[in-house]
């Protein structure tokens, strides 16, 4: 039995579920560039083209707006956020910091299970990389950087690196990156993972360094992410 305050069980999860479904599919086409910077979410479309209720879509909008994904547009529709040179250092120095935080506690509370995990998304990246596989190899570049952080047991960090992760993804669509970067890449990932598992907050902290300011040019702007009148 119900009160007028509650809702049944399947009824709430049926709720869920096409709030989910409205969010991820949204987020999906943003990074993936199906939605570019600058371009106007119509809610009424996307909840017809799921086959959902406006509720759900308009939820989810909410959600990727407060994530900064969309923000409000000159005529007050929702847009998919554009990237700008400022966006793009800003960006850099939160993760920069978030980063410094995970990786000098990973240190010191990283399990050998949790090492064993890095390793392999390592080895699914070398994969990537031999095969050029850059979109895999990205994602498997998110991964371990996200990892690290829940390995270190800051589920906060976390969430907040895959957050800016997205803006990243957004940034750097449009760009390519020949076979020896990715390499390079997988490299420097290594030389960061041998540091934690040594326990060595100093190497580790230098490694990072080095990684991100070397590869700091994969979130450049790019005509694909610049949208002058997309948000005036």
């Amino acid at each position: 039995m119900t009160t007028p305050m509650s809702q049944p069980p399947a009824q709430e999860s049926r709720r869920r579920s096409l709030n989910d479904r409205a969010y991820d599919h949204l987020r999906k086409a943003i990074l993936s560039g199906e939605l570019p910077p600058g371009t106007i979410i119509a809610e009424t479309k996307v909840a017809d083209d799921l086959g959902v209720s406006k509720t759900p879509v308009r939820r989810a909008l909410q959600l990727l707006r407060t994530e900064g994904l969309l923000e409000v547009g000159p005529r007050r529709q929702l847009v998919v956020r554009a990237f700008d040179a400022a966006h793009r250092n800003e960006i850099l120095r939160i993760r920069e910091a978030l980063e410094e935080i995970a990786v000098e506690t990973a240190c010191r509370a990283t399990s050998i299970d949790d090492i064993d995990l890095l390793r392999l998304l390592l080895m699914k990246q070398g994969r990537a990389a031999e095969a050029y596989n850059e979109h895999d190899f990205l994602v498997l570049d998110e991964e371990f950087h996200i990892q690290i952080a829940q390995s270190a047991n800051l589920p906060i960090v976390a969430r907040l690196l895959e957050q800016l992760r997205g803006f990243a993804r957004i940034m750097r669509l449009g760009k390519t990156q020949p076979p020896e970067h990715l390499r390079d890449i997988l490299a420097e990932h290594t030389t960061l993972l041998d540091a934690i598992e040594q326990r060595d907050e100093e190497a580790a902290h230098a490694a990072l360094h080095k990684h991100l300011h070397h590869w700091d040019y994969l979130l450049a702007p790019s005509a694909a992410t610049v949208v002058p009148d997309a948000a005036a």
